[in-house]
């Protein structure tokens, strides 16, 4: 399922100046590329990529704010700072059906876009994947690259460019902790948040079973 916050613009912000950084990636997505993508076209990648990733139970993937992706990283995590994806395993009442949670910083993302020079909604994409496998159980943090090699293989199968794994590797400075995972009880971080319009409402998939991964 695909939650909108009330509070986000689906609009672009300004473009900012080029930076050496970006101008030597080559030229930035087009402006018109960094509207915020439709919640069905989402919803169907996030079935597609919860296959790919053989994980069982509802995820919920909400399109937040960075000021409200802060508020849960620093209600959850201690850190009184803004990321791009943010994960929650399911854990308490209801976790057997439920997978988990993502909040995805649609203004970071669309930063991330411009730096890579790609489309806003092939950012969320690779968001998406990349918050799937840890509510799989992956931890880069941790693995020894394990996570990054079944990232690497899920991102070929699905057509995406570079992960957030290999970007901070190739890295010399300012790295950036992406999707971190936080312990709550199931739902509970995104309670009262709205669904999107009437149109949309319902259109991510809701898989019975047990959470985790398929044999």
């Amino acid at each position: 399922m695909i939650l909108l916050d009330p509070d986000l613009d689906p609009d672009p912000a300004p473009a900012t100046p080029p930076t050496k950084k970006t101008a030597a990636r080559g030229p930035s997505a087009p402006k018109k590329n960094l509207r915020l993508p439709p919640a069905r076209s989402l919803a169907r990648f996030l079935a597609e990529a919860q296959t790919a990733v053989r994980l069982e139970g509802e995820v919920t993937v909400l399109l937040t704010t960075d000021a409200a992706i802060r508020k849960l990283n620093r209600q959850f995590r201690g850190k009184d700072k803004a990321t791009d994806v943010l994960s929650f395993p399911a854990d308490g009442i209801g976790a057997d059906e439920i997978a988990g949670d993502l909040a995805i910083s649609v203004p970071t993302a669309r930063k991330q876009a411009v730096e890579q020079g790609h489309p806003l909604a092939t950012e969320i994409r690779v968001l998406i994947l990349h918050g799937l496998l840890h509510l799989a159980g992956y931890d880069h943090e941790a693995d020894e690259g394990t996570m990054a090699r079944r990232e690497r293989q899920l991102r070929a199968r699905l057509g995406l460019p570079q992960g957030l794994i290999e970007r901070v590797a190739a890295q010399t400075s300012g790295k950036r902790a992406s999707g971190a995972k936080a312990r709550i009880d199931s739902k509970q971080a995104f309670r009262g948040l709205k669904a999107p319009a009437p149109s949309d409402k319902k259109v991510g998939p809701t898989a019975g079973g047990r959470r985790g991964q398929k044999p």
